[in-house]
């Protein structure tokens, strides 16, 4: 059972370091070029398409941003349907569930933007596990989180922090993060990605 979960965390990781890879040669964009404009230090990319590291959602936010594709693209090589320029709706069934290969299962992402295209943000409802992941998230840009049920423990930057339904924060996310449920229910929360340029 481990053996195939871990083949499946194997292919994902391969199929998004390949998406990556092909999509920056196909528009001729080196990795130096992908790093400048990314901002991520051209040895951390050339890791990320040798599948040598995981990069956070951020990160393949970031990544797609500049290549021009939709984040849910580099995650699933689904090609999101084009919506009117100036308005995307999304519906409670329509949300794409987004997987990172080895993150734990109960962590689930759902993509509540993917089909604005040429959008500033991405926008995720999240559900956290009950404990927390194995490394801190560390990416550019700013997150904002919006408690809306349970309860979760926030670490930001070595500091522990609680926070219930209804809370709000906004942090620079170049800071090391990371968040677990705690209490009876997992905690769901809304988290918005920006990136710097």
């Amino acid at each position: 059972m481990m053996k195939a979960a871990e083949q499946k965390t194997k292919e994902m990781q391969e199929s998004i370091a390949n998406r990556i890879n092909m999509l920056r040669r196909n528009k001729g964009i080196t990795l130096e070029e992908l790093a400048k404009k990314t901002g991520f230090a051209k040895s951390y990319l050339s890791q990320i398409e040798n599948m040598k590291r995981e990069p956070p959602i951020s990160t393949l936010t970031k990544i797609a941003y500049v290549l021009n594709v939709d984040v849910v693209f580099l995650l699933t090589g689904e090609i999101p349907r084009e919506n009117d320029e100036h308005l995307s709706i999304v519906k409670p069934a329509e949300r794409r569930t987004v997987v990172r290969p080895n993150g734990r299962p109960e962590y689930r992402y759902e993509s509540l933007t993917y089909k604005k295209v040429n959008r500033l943000m991405d926008a995720f409802m999240l559900t956290a596990a009950f404990e927390f992941p194995k490394e801190p998230l560390i990416h550019e840009g700013e997150e904002l989180t919006l408690m809306l049920e349970g309860k979760q423990e926030f670490v930001y930057d070595g500091k522990s922090y609680i926070m219930e339904e209804g809370d709000c924060y906004i942090f620079d996310s170049s800071k090391p993060h990371y968040s677990r449920s705690i209490g009876d229910k997992p905690a769901r929360f809304l988290v918005v990605f920006t990136t710097k340029k």
